[in-house]
């Protein structure tokens, strides 16, 4: 018996709902699955079906038969239910998956499971419980899990361009295939105003971000470690925030007013959203939400969901007192007497909790996980789990006692949410609880924020050969195959077409002088904020910078002396490329066994790079460009940071590393302006400096070369 090839285990993501023995891979392979291993409608019948791809077969791998661990509690999921990780249920079992993947003794007894369960488990939960396990194991860190997109396309795109696709895959050969374009906006009408962000919502790289965010930093594991992650809650907070920040900036660019917070859980949900879209693995569409809906409390016995409304204001109000107070309370002494044994009970007194405070450090991490609540949260109990609930009420809002047997919407599930216009909302609310304890920690100071001896003497930016301090923006039309995720049908690429923004790539110009006599290193951070509010008005820094969005953040040495320090948009530390957004595995991967593959995993995390500009306005947007070069040696983390995928990490982190900037996440920008800053001119010491940049949107369209 030869040893199973970690490689092999991605087949197991291509065509999800077809039966594990048929052929996979664009080298026709084959898993020889144990008769044991087969469902009972194959069983009888294991010759005849085994033997289905017959002379095509490329590569055979072989499956050991070993006995297989419990899995009546993944099974408890129906194979043609929709799995959500905001369900608790769900998360209990994805969390026992997880946990059978993590403890195989090696790849080859994983691989016997998973082809064992493949054909027996829902196959969303598979997806999700294999990748993280891939993604943790020790043995298979390295493997580059495939898109997300590209085993689900059904839920990226509309499901009028899948009969398309089916058509063209089941008539055409693979050679004369062409692109089935996905239509521009097809959601919704002019009418609905929201409707004109329909490229940002239903972006394809932006969903598959999101997804990706949160199969890196999973909120439930029985292993903890693999939730314990460095700064974790400051990340969920900080990567949202940007996300709500980005998204104003862009309702500004389409003479929209910023995002309502959705603060009173009682009033009607004015925005409607009907999604279009159908769950191949459901065998659904995806429900709608009607305008003018309201949340009611939920009680779904198939779901073991009972949440009131009031549940949730409860928990809210916890969370402001303890934000007001300066301290939460853990769950303190957990007593635990052992059957038999005779135990003092005095100890049972001391069962309150302990405080820990909200400082100006970790309170941000420790709210974090708290509302989130990640099993980091210092007490479920008491804090409950406010923003996980809000995405299932919001989700079950057309059905919330299961009267009508439907799922949950897009609301419901990290690839689809952001989809939604409610997430925008429902998100301000959950920043506006963590601005209210940013807005309690004291302004940076000057010396706080002042690098001494080191100034800006002049910025610039440019696109190749454009206007200086001019950003520009267009449509373009790019390609991404889904063949891995079309089901029961002839094998081959099939691409679909979609359209989304685009900016010319552009460089800072960045001339520093350094008068302190000695070489010096700067971190610099770069920052980009409309100058003027909804109603044209210049904003106040208290409102700015809440939309200030992160653009870049990187080390440059100073010689002593000016300095100019030149840096390409595309190099952007929130940002990954369209490549590993879409991650064509067969093209651009690094060499096998190099440094460079181990990371191209984790990299699916990040921004999408065509998505780092809002879009702007045909007359332009105005907007505020800021450079602060702030002092390296304080900043700094000391870690080999090599190959250790941090080109996103602003959003991400570095995988299994330190974040890699000590300051809070969104520095200087994070807390209220210091008296006498109340405009961002004011506000600049002189390693700072601002440039009026416009941005010009065309409507024009371009192909991807």
């Amino acid at each position: 018996s030869t040893m199973a090839d970690k490689k092999n285990l991605l087949l197991l993501f291509d065509h999800p709902t077809e039966p594990v023995f048929m052929d996979k891979g664009k080298r026709v392979t084959v898993f020889d699955v144990p008769d044991s291993f087969l469902t009972d409608r194959y069983k009888p019948i294991s010759n005849e079906v085994q033997s289905r791809v017959g002379d095509k077969v490329e590569q055979r791998i072989p499956v050991r038969e070993i006995s297989i661990p419990d899995l009546r509690i993944p099974m408890s999921l129906g194979r043609d239910e929709k799995f959500s990780l905001f369900l608790p249920k769900h998360r209990r079992i994805a969390g026992r998956l997880i946990d059978i993947f993590m403890n195989m003794r090696s790849v080859d007894d994983l691989q016997s499971v998973a082809v064992y369960a493949r054909d027996r488990l829902n196959p969303v939960l598979f997806n999700y419980a294999l990748s993280v396990a891939l993604l943790h194991r020790p043995d298979t860190q390295g493997l580059d899990l495939p898109s997300f997109m590209q085993s689900f396309p059904d839920r990226f795109i509309d499901s009028q361009v899948m009969r398309k696709l089916r058509e063209e895959s089941f008539v055409v050969n693979p050679g004369s295939r062409i692109p089935i374009t996905i239509p521009r906006d097809y959601t919704a009408s002019d009418l609905d105003q929201e409707h004109r962000l329909w490229y940002f919502r239903e972006d394809l790289g932006i969903n598959l971000h999101h997804w990706h965010w949160h199969l890196v930093y999973p909120f439930e594991a029985s292993d903890r470690s693999i939730v314990d992650k460095d700064r974790r809650g400051e990340l969920f907070y900080y990567m949202h925030q940007q996300v709500i920040a980005r998204y104003n900036a862009e309702r500004f660019s389409n003479n929209l007013a910023r995002v309502q917070p959705f603060n009173n859980l009682r009033e009607p949900i004015a925005e409607g959203y009907f999604p279009k879209m159908d769950s191949l693995v459901a065998s659904r569409a995806w429900p709608p939400r009607f305008e003018n809906t309201r949340l009611s409390d939920l009680n779904r016995e198939a779901d073991q969901l009972n949440v009131e409304i009031g549940d949730l204001e409860r928990w809210r109000d916890r969370i402001y007192e303890a934000i007001h107070q300066g301290f939460v309370m853990d769950v303190g002494l957990r007593v635990g007497v052992a059957s038999g044994s005779c135990v003092n009970l005095s100890i049972s007194l001391q069962e309150r909790g302990n405080r820990i405070t909200l400082d100006e450090t970790k309170g941000i991490d420790h709210l974090g996980n708290m509302i989130e609540a990640s099993i980091l949260s210092p007490n479920r109990t008491l804090y409950g789990d406010l923003h996980n609930n809000g995405h299932t009420f919001i989700s079950y809002a057309h059905d919330p006692s299961n009267k009508h047997l439907e799922s949950f919407a897009v609301m419901g599930d990290v690839s689809t949410a952001m989809r939604d216009p409610v997430f925008y909302k429902w998100h301000s609310y959950i920043d506006r609880i963590f601005q209210e304890h940013k807005s309690r920690l004291p302004a940076y100071t000057e010396p706080q924020l002042n690098y001494s001896g080191i100034s800006i003497t002049g910025i610039q930016v440019a696109t190749n050969g454009g206007q200086a301090n001019t950003l520009s923006t267009f449509w373009q039309e790019s390609d991404v195959d889904l063949s891995r995720g079309f089901d029961f049908l002839p094998r081959g690429n099939v691409f679909a077409r979609f359209s989304h923004l685009q900016h010319l790539p552009f460089t800072y110009t960045i001339n520093v002088n350094n008068d302190s006599g000695a070489q010096r290193f700067g971190y610099v951070r770069i920052f980009m904020a409309p100058k003027n509010d909804e109603r044209g008005q210049p904003m106040l820094l208290r409102e700015q910078r809440l939309m200030m969005i992160e653009l870049d953040k990187f080390v440059a040495a100073l010689n002593p002396g000016p300095n100019t320090i030149r840096r390409r948009s595309t190099e952007s530390s929130v940002t990954i490329p369209f490549e590993r957004t879409f991650r064509n595995l067969d093209a651009n991967r690094p060499a096998a066994g190099s440094a460079g593959e181990l990371e191209f995993n984790f990299c699916g995390c990040g921004w999408p790079n065509h998505m780092l500009v809002p879009k702007g306005l045909p007359e332009g947007l105005r907007c505020d460009l800021f450079i602060m070069v702030s002092n390296y040696e304080n900043d700094r983390i000391d870690q080999q940071l090599q190959g250790q995928c941090s080109d996103a990490a602003s959003y991400c982190g570095v995988r299994d590393r330190l974040y890699p900037d000590r300051q809070a996440m969104g520095f200087p920008f994070d807390r209220l302006p210091r008296t006498g800053a109340d405009r961002l001119v004011n506000f600049l010491t002189p390693n700072m400096s601002i440039v009026d940049v416009t941005i010009r949107h065309e409507n024009r369209t371009v192909q991807r070369q």
